[in-house]
Protein backbone atom coordinates (compact mmCIF):
# COMPACT_ATOMS: atom_id res chain seq x y z
CA UNK A 1 0.00 0.00 0.00
CA UNK A 2 1.15 3.35 -0.99
CA UNK A 3 0.66 6.54 0.45
CA UNK A 4 0.99 9.62 -1.73
CA UNK A 5 1.38 13.26 -2.08
CA UNK A 6 2.99 12.87 1.71
CA UNK A 7 5.92 15.23 2.06
CA UNK A 8 9.56 13.80 2.35
CA UNK A 9 10.60 13.18 6.37
CA UNK A 10 13.70 11.41 7.92
CA UNK A 11 14.34 11.38 11.59
CA UNK A 12 17.20 10.02 13.34
CA UNK A 13 18.51 9.03 16.38
CA UNK A 14 22.01 8.51 18.16
CA UNK A 15 21.35 6.60 21.19
CA UNK A 16 19.90 7.51 24.46
CA UNK A 17 20.83 7.93 28.10
CA UNK A 18 22.59 10.46 27.21
CA UNK A 19 23.68 12.54 30.89
CA UNK A 20 24.65 16.33 31.01
CA UNK A 21 27.83 16.42 33.19
CA UNK A 22 29.29 13.95 30.56
CA UNK A 23 29.21 16.30 27.68
CA UNK A 24 32.13 19.04 27.17
CA UNK A 25 30.87 21.94 24.99
CA UNK A 26 33.19 20.57 22.45
CA UNK A 27 31.99 17.11 21.86
CA UNK A 28 28.12 18.37 22.47
CA UNK A 29 28.80 20.57 19.24
CA UNK A 30 30.67 17.75 17.83
CA UNK A 31 27.30 15.64 18.05
CA UNK A 32 25.12 18.25 16.87
CA UNK A 33 27.33 18.71 13.79
CA UNK A 34 27.07 14.86 13.03
CA UNK A 35 23.11 14.52 14.28
CA UNK A 36 23.00 17.32 11.22
CA UNK A 37 24.98 15.86 8.81
CA UNK A 38 23.74 12.73 9.17
CA UNK A 39 19.98 14.43 8.75
CA UNK A 40 21.17 16.52 5.38
CA UNK A 41 22.77 13.65 3.69
CA UNK A 42 19.93 11.24 4.39
CA UNK A 43 17.16 13.79 3.42
CA UNK A 44 19.86 14.39 0.16
CA UNK A 45 18.69 11.63 -1.21
CA UNK A 46 14.89 11.77 -0.60
CA UNK A 47 15.17 14.95 -2.29
CA UNK A 48 16.46 13.62 -5.04
CA UNK A 49 13.72 11.16 -5.50
CA UNK A 50 15.48 8.05 -3.88
CA UNK A 51 13.66 5.81 -1.68
CA UNK A 52 13.68 5.31 2.06
CA UNK A 53 15.78 2.74 1.70
CA UNK A 54 18.62 4.70 0.71
CA UNK A 55 17.91 7.43 2.75
CA UNK A 56 18.34 5.68 5.96
CA UNK A 57 21.33 3.96 4.52
CA UNK A 58 22.89 7.15 4.02
CA UNK A 59 21.65 8.86 7.61
CA UNK A 60 23.25 6.05 9.70
CA UNK A 61 26.46 5.58 7.65
CA UNK A 62 27.18 9.32 8.79
CA UNK A 63 27.12 7.88 12.30
CA UNK A 64 28.44 4.84 11.94
CA UNK A 65 31.43 7.05 10.89
CA UNK A 66 31.50 8.97 13.61
CA UNK A 67 33.14 7.99 17.17
CA UNK A 68 31.12 9.69 19.12
CA UNK A 69 28.38 7.07 18.65
CA UNK A 70 28.09 3.59 19.58
CA UNK A 71 28.27 2.00 16.01
CA UNK A 72 31.05 1.28 13.82
CA UNK A 73 34.06 3.20 14.63
CA UNK A 74 33.77 3.92 18.04
CA UNK A 75 31.29 1.03 19.43
CA UNK A 76 31.73 -0.38 22.66
CA UNK A 77 34.01 -2.91 23.40
CA UNK A 78 33.01 -6.35 24.81
CA UNK A 79 34.17 -7.89 28.12
CA UNK A 80 37.13 -9.71 25.76
CA UNK A 81 37.92 -6.44 24.60
CA UNK A 82 36.88 -6.76 21.09
CA UNK A 83 34.26 -4.31 19.04
CA UNK A 84 31.10 -6.74 17.59
CA UNK A 85 28.97 -4.61 15.61
CA UNK A 86 25.32 -5.27 14.58
CA UNK A 87 22.84 -3.58 11.75
CA UNK A 88 19.15 -3.95 10.40
CA UNK A 89 17.25 -2.42 8.00
CA UNK A 90 13.33 -2.71 7.16
CA UNK A 91 11.85 -2.04 3.66
CA UNK A 92 8.46 -0.96 4.85
CA UNK A 93 7.03 -1.42 1.02
CA UNK A 94 8.47 -4.68 0.20
CA UNK A 95 8.47 -6.01 3.94
CA UNK A 96 11.90 -6.98 3.02
CA UNK A 97 15.01 -7.00 5.91
CA UNK A 98 18.48 -7.68 6.46
CA UNK A 99 20.46 -8.26 9.42
CA UNK A 100 23.95 -8.73 10.65
CA UNK A 101 25.41 -9.74 14.33
CA UNK A 102 28.43 -9.91 15.40
CA UNK A 103 30.61 -8.44 12.58
CA UNK A 104 34.46 -7.48 13.62
CA UNK A 105 35.62 -6.29 9.99
CA UNK A 106 32.57 -4.22 8.52
CA UNK A 107 33.57 -0.20 8.48
CA UNK A 108 29.44 -0.15 7.67
CA UNK A 109 27.26 -2.83 9.57
CA UNK A 110 24.27 -0.79 8.08
CA UNK A 111 24.97 -1.39 4.44
CA UNK A 112 25.89 -5.26 4.64
CA UNK A 113 23.06 -5.76 6.04
CA UNK A 114 21.16 -4.14 3.67
CA UNK A 115 22.97 -6.20 0.89
CA UNK A 116 21.56 -9.49 2.85
CA UNK A 117 18.23 -7.94 2.29
CA UNK A 118 18.93 -7.07 -1.29
CA UNK A 119 21.63 -9.96 -2.45
CA UNK A 120 20.42 -13.18 -0.01
CA UNK A 121 17.14 -14.89 0.30
CA UNK A 122 18.02 -14.54 3.93
CA UNK A 123 16.94 -11.97 7.02
CA UNK A 124 20.01 -12.05 9.23
CA UNK A 125 23.91 -13.37 9.02
CA UNK A 126 26.39 -13.39 11.68
CA UNK A 127 29.92 -13.23 12.60
CA UNK A 128 32.56 -14.83 10.30
CA UNK A 129 29.80 -16.06 7.38
CA UNK A 130 28.77 -11.90 7.52
CA UNK A 131 32.00 -11.08 6.61
CA UNK A 132 32.58 -13.88 3.89
CA UNK A 133 29.67 -12.74 2.67
CA UNK A 134 30.93 -9.16 2.22
CA UNK A 135 33.87 -9.85 0.90
CA UNK A 136 31.67 -11.84 -1.97
CA UNK A 137 30.23 -9.63 -3.38
CA UNK A 138 33.11 -6.98 -3.11
CA UNK A 139 32.94 -5.37 0.34
CA UNK A 140 36.37 -4.73 1.73
CA UNK A 141 36.85 -5.41 5.37
CA UNK A 142 39.22 -3.41 7.84
CA UNK A 143 41.27 -4.26 10.39
CA UNK A 144 39.36 -4.48 13.87
CA UNK A 145 41.78 -2.08 15.44
CA UNK A 146 39.77 0.60 13.01
CA UNK A 147 36.55 0.34 15.06
CA UNK A 148 39.15 1.46 18.82
CA UNK A 149 38.93 4.66 20.41
CA UNK A 150 40.23 5.58 23.52
CA UNK A 151 37.25 6.93 24.84
CA UNK A 152 35.62 3.11 24.83
CA UNK A 153 38.79 1.29 25.59
CA UNK A 154 38.47 3.65 29.11
CA UNK A 155 34.88 2.84 29.43
CA UNK A 156 35.72 -0.95 29.33
CA UNK A 157 38.26 -0.44 31.89
CA UNK A 158 35.48 1.35 34.19
CA UNK A 159 32.89 -1.53 33.55
CA UNK A 160 35.53 -3.98 34.44
CA UNK A 161 36.24 -2.70 38.08
CA UNK A 162 32.42 -2.07 38.56
CA UNK A 163 32.59 -5.97 37.61
CA UNK A 164 35.67 -6.91 39.92
CA UNK A 165 33.44 -4.80 42.88
CA UNK A 166 29.89 -6.70 42.46
CA UNK A 167 28.16 -4.00 40.95
CA UNK A 168 25.32 -4.65 38.47
CA UNK A 169 24.62 -2.91 35.19
CA UNK A 170 22.28 -1.06 37.89
CA UNK A 171 24.09 -0.23 40.32
CA UNK A 172 27.42 0.11 38.61
CA UNK A 173 27.98 3.95 36.95
CA UNK A 174 28.87 2.74 33.33
CA UNK A 175 25.95 2.80 31.20
CA UNK A 176 26.47 -0.27 29.64
CA UNK A 177 23.15 -0.62 27.66
CA UNK A 178 22.81 2.52 25.78
CA UNK A 179 24.00 3.58 22.44
CA UNK A 180 22.94 2.90 19.10
CA UNK A 181 22.02 4.96 16.05
CA UNK A 182 19.10 4.65 13.74
CA UNK A 183 17.02 6.09 10.90
CA UNK A 184 13.28 6.24 9.94
CA UNK A 185 12.52 7.76 6.45
CA UNK A 186 9.63 8.61 4.52
CA UNK A 187 9.92 9.23 0.98
CA UNK A 188 8.14 10.65 -1.81
CA UNK A 189 6.23 7.51 -2.95
CA UNK A 190 5.02 7.46 0.35
CA UNK A 191 7.02 4.26 1.61
CA UNK A 192 8.68 3.78 4.95
CA UNK A 193 12.25 2.38 6.08
CA UNK A 194 13.86 1.50 9.21
CA UNK A 195 17.53 1.00 10.29
CA UNK A 196 19.60 0.63 13.26
CA UNK A 197 23.14 -0.12 13.70
CA UNK A 198 24.98 -0.41 17.15
CA UNK A 199 28.13 -1.90 18.66
CA UNK A 200 25.77 -3.44 20.94
CA UNK A 201 26.23 -3.51 25.18
CA UNK A 202 29.88 -2.04 27.03
CA UNK A 203 31.42 -5.63 28.55
CA UNK A 204 28.88 -8.01 27.04
CA UNK A 205 29.91 -11.27 27.27
CA UNK A 206 29.42 -14.80 25.65
CA UNK A 207 28.26 -13.19 21.95
CA UNK A 208 25.24 -11.57 23.27
CA UNK A 209 23.16 -10.11 21.41
CA UNK A 210 20.57 -7.41 21.21
CA UNK A 211 17.47 -5.81 20.24
CA UNK A 212 19.03 -3.59 16.91
CA UNK A 213 19.55 -6.52 14.54
CA UNK A 214 16.29 -8.15 15.76
CA UNK A 215 13.32 -7.34 12.89
CA UNK A 216 10.44 -6.30 15.22
CA UNK A 217 12.51 -6.07 18.55
CA UNK A 218 14.91 -2.45 17.54
CA UNK A 219 14.21 -2.16 13.81
CA UNK A 220 10.54 -2.71 11.86
CA UNK A 221 8.76 -0.83 9.35
CA UNK A 222 5.57 -1.38 6.81
CA UNK A 223 3.43 0.23 5.07
CA UNK A 224 1.99 2.68 8.30
CA UNK A 225 4.58 3.05 10.55
CA UNK A 226 8.69 2.56 10.66
CA UNK A 227 10.81 2.40 14.23
CA UNK A 228 14.29 1.85 15.44
CA UNK A 229 14.61 1.70 18.64
CA UNK A 230 17.94 2.66 21.54
CA UNK A 231 18.11 1.27 25.15
CA UNK A 232 18.28 -1.71 27.14
CA UNK A 233 17.81 -4.38 24.32
CA UNK A 234 16.46 -6.84 26.85
CA UNK A 235 13.42 -5.36 27.29
CA UNK A 236 12.82 -4.34 23.52
CA UNK A 237 13.43 -7.92 22.60
CA UNK A 238 10.96 -9.04 25.23
CA UNK A 239 8.38 -6.52 23.90
CA UNK A 240 8.75 -6.86 20.57
CA UNK A 241 9.01 -3.19 20.41
CA UNK A 242 9.11 -1.77 17.44
CA UNK A 243 6.75 -4.64 16.07
CA UNK A 244 4.08 -3.67 18.74
CA UNK A 245 3.86 -0.12 17.91
CA UNK A 246 3.80 -0.68 14.58
CA UNK A 247 1.10 -3.28 15.12
CA UNK A 248 -1.27 -0.76 17.56
CA UNK A 249 -0.90 2.12 14.27
CA UNK A 250 -1.48 -0.54 11.64
CA UNK A 251 -3.88 -3.04 12.98
CA UNK A 252 -5.77 -1.01 16.00
CA UNK A 253 -5.34 2.61 14.38
CA UNK A 254 -4.04 4.09 17.67
CA UNK A 255 -2.25 7.10 17.03
CA UNK A 256 1.63 7.10 15.95
CA UNK A 257 2.77 8.93 19.51
CA UNK A 258 0.09 7.19 21.63
CA UNK A 259 1.66 3.68 20.49
CA UNK A 260 5.38 5.11 20.87
CA UNK A 261 4.60 6.12 24.69
CA UNK A 262 2.65 2.98 25.87
CA UNK A 263 5.38 0.97 24.39
CA UNK A 264 8.57 2.76 25.41
CA UNK A 265 7.25 4.39 27.99
CA UNK A 266 5.16 1.72 29.97
CA UNK A 267 5.81 -1.98 28.48
CA UNK A 268 9.59 -1.82 28.66
CA UNK A 269 10.12 0.50 32.02
CA UNK A 270 7.44 -1.97 33.71
CA UNK A 271 9.50 -4.52 33.10
CA UNK A 272 12.51 -3.06 34.47
CA UNK A 273 14.38 -1.38 31.39
CA UNK A 274 14.47 1.81 29.65
CA UNK A 275 15.24 3.82 26.29
CA UNK A 276 13.74 5.55 23.60
CA UNK A 277 12.89 5.00 19.88
CA UNK A 278 12.18 7.36 16.91
CA UNK A 279 9.01 6.24 15.19
CA UNK A 280 7.35 7.44 12.02
CA UNK A 281 4.18 7.01 10.32
CA UNK A 282 3.04 7.15 6.72
CA UNK A 283 1.54 10.77 7.07
CA UNK A 284 4.62 11.98 8.02
CA UNK A 285 3.94 12.23 12.10
CA UNK A 286 6.77 12.22 14.31
CA UNK A 287 7.20 10.51 17.61
CA UNK A 288 10.60 10.70 19.77
CA UNK A 289 9.53 8.85 23.02
CA UNK A 290 12.16 8.31 25.45
CA UNK A 291 12.16 7.79 29.34
CA UNK A 292 16.26 8.81 29.99
CA UNK A 293 18.04 11.84 30.87
CA UNK A 294 18.23 12.39 27.02
CA UNK A 295 18.26 11.13 23.54
CA UNK A 296 20.67 12.05 20.28
CA UNK A 297 17.95 12.88 18.01
CA UNK A 298 16.53 14.98 15.00
CA UNK A 299 14.24 15.33 12.22
CA UNK A 300 13.90 16.72 8.78
CA UNK A 301 10.77 17.57 7.00
CA UNK A 302 9.41 19.61 4.25
CA UNK A 303 11.01 22.58 5.58
CA UNK A 304 14.40 21.17 4.46
CA UNK A 305 15.52 22.23 8.03
CA UNK A 306 17.29 20.21 10.38
CA UNK A 307 16.17 19.95 13.81
CA UNK A 308 18.91 18.44 16.04
CA UNK A 309 18.52 18.00 20.18
CA UNK A 310 20.28 16.01 23.13
CA UNK A 311 18.73 16.41 26.37
CA UNK A 312 14.60 16.01 27.92
CA UNK A 313 14.17 19.12 28.63
CA UNK A 314 14.94 20.85 25.32
CA UNK A 315 11.98 23.00 23.38
CA UNK A 316 13.23 21.90 20.06
CA UNK A 317 9.64 21.28 19.04
CA UNK A 318 10.24 16.95 18.73
CA UNK A 319 9.76 16.59 22.14
CA UNK A 320 9.46 17.91 25.81
CA UNK A 321 10.85 15.62 29.25
CA UNK A 322 9.98 12.04 29.40
CA UNK A 323 6.61 10.75 30.62
CA UNK A 324 6.49 9.04 33.65
CA UNK A 325 6.20 5.34 32.83
CA UNK A 326 3.01 5.35 34.66
CA UNK A 327 1.66 8.12 32.67
CA UNK A 328 -0.67 7.62 29.49
CA UNK A 329 -0.11 11.10 27.90
CA UNK A 330 2.79 11.43 24.83
CA UNK A 331 6.34 11.79 25.33
CA UNK A 332 6.79 14.34 22.64
CA UNK A 333 5.58 17.22 20.92
CA UNK A 334 4.40 16.84 17.20
CA UNK A 335 6.92 18.85 14.98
Amino acid sequence: MSHAATPPVLVIHGGAGVIKRDLTPAKEKAIRAALTKALQDGYAQLKAGKDAVDAVSAAIVVLEDDPDFNAGRGAVFTHDGRNELDAAIMDGDSQGAGAVTGVTRIRNPILLARAVMEKTPYVMLSGAGAEVFAQSIGMPLVDPSYFRTEERWQQLQKALKEDAAGKSHADGETEKHFGTVGAVALDAQGHLAAGTSTGGMVDKRWGRIGDSPIIGAGTYANSDCAVSGTGWGEYYIRTVAAHAICMQVSEMRVPLKRAAAVVINQQIPALGGNGGAIALDAHGNIAIPFNTDGMYRGWIDASGVPHVAIYGDEDDGTSVPPAPAESTGDPDGQP
